[in-house]
């Protein structure tokens, strides 16, 4: 759990109740000790800079190219795509998933929402939050759509072992990504490390 800024509490405690050990991890050696690294929700571009102040971003970066299984949400899918539409100057991100995403797609805080998602395959409806949340305009050729509003409008992506939702499952009380997550990180090989 990368615990630099954003909804780290949440984020641990759904890892928990679903009977992962969770790890803080805010320094290049905390992530050497993790078998998947879950980026959360806060402000994309403040974890980017407290990434590159703690020396996390190479190392980071590094982990997502040996096949470290990932998961992020909100601000996390930002970090994760590797192109941002409506960067702040000097924005950089973690990359590894080609998607292009646009940051705050629904406006600011009074614009947020939840509704309903279908995923293919799943059971039930997908209760999503989704909070100053970003979209996803462009999907690459190795990545697969999960989610989409009615409008046909792309909020949910996977690509291998990388995993990330424009929305927050962990405040609405959604298990389903997260275990979705944990079996990745079961099924990596150990030199995703």
């Amino acid at each position: 759990m990368l615990a630099l800024q954003g909804d780290v509490r949440e984020h641990v405690r759904m890892l928990t109740d679903l009977g992962a050990a969770a790890s803080l991890v805010r320094r290049p050696a905390d992530l050497e000790d993790v078998d998947g690294l879950v980026l959360p929700g806060g402000e994309s571009s403040v974890i980017d800079k407290l990434a590159r102040a703690f020396g996390m971003q190479q190392p980071i970066r590094d982990a997502i190219g040996r096949g470290m299984p990932v998961y992020g949400t909100c601000a996390g899918l930002i970090l994760l795509a590797d192109r941002v539409e409506g960067a702040i100057a000097g924005q950089e991100t973690f990359g590894g998933l080609d998607v292009t995403v646009r940051r705050n797609a629904f406006g600011g805080q009074s614009e947020s929402f939840e509704t309903d998602l279908t995923v293919p395959g799943w059971e039930g409806p997908v209760r999503a939050a989704f909070i100053r949340a970003p979209l996803v305009t462009a999907v690459g050729a190795d990545v697969r759509a999960l989610a989409a509003l009615a409008d046909g409008a792309v909020v949910a992506v996977e690509s291998g072992v990388l995993l990330a939702t424009a929305f927050h499952p962990e405040v609405s009380g959604e298990r389903r990504f997260h275990e979705r997550f944990l079996a990745h990180v079961r099924n990596a090989s150990p030199l995703a490390r």
